[in-house]
């Protein structure tokens, strides 16, 4: 049985990369977004500022998880945390320019959603 040269299996590399060049940005950008919960929130958000626990209650989403994807969408530069310090001590969180971004995303996810679903 023939066996390739190790240079052949680089060069399959290459063109399968090639090949899938243009879904690499959408693997890149699910994974960016990532888990169900991130997604919820960031939806949520588009709507406007809102306070932790308005998050909690709009979303169902316990006050661990919560917390804990809010600071991974606040460390991923997706939304920004806007604290009022005056009693009582609020947090208030909003989209990014980058999280902003992703409207127009959702809405056609939406309607894809609405016709395939």
């Amino acid at each position: 049985m023939a066996t390739k040269p190790p240079e052949a299996d680089a060069d399959d590399d290459t063109e399968v990369e090639l090949r899938n060049a243009d879904v690499c940005n959408v693997v890149g950008a699910v994974e960016e977004m990532g888990a169900k919960w991130k997604l919820i929130v960031l939806n949520d958000l588009r709507d406007g500022e809102k306070r932790f626990n308005e998050l909690k209650r709009s979303t169902g989403a316990s006050s661990y998880t919560l917390s804990r994807v809010l600071d991974d969408l606040e460390e991923e530069e997706f939304i920004e945390n806007r604290k009022e310090f005056e009693s009582p001590v609020a947090s208030y969180y909003t989209l990014t320019e980058k999280g902003d971004a992703l409207c127009p995303v959702f809405e056609s996810l939406d309607a894809w959603g609405a016709d395939w679903l």
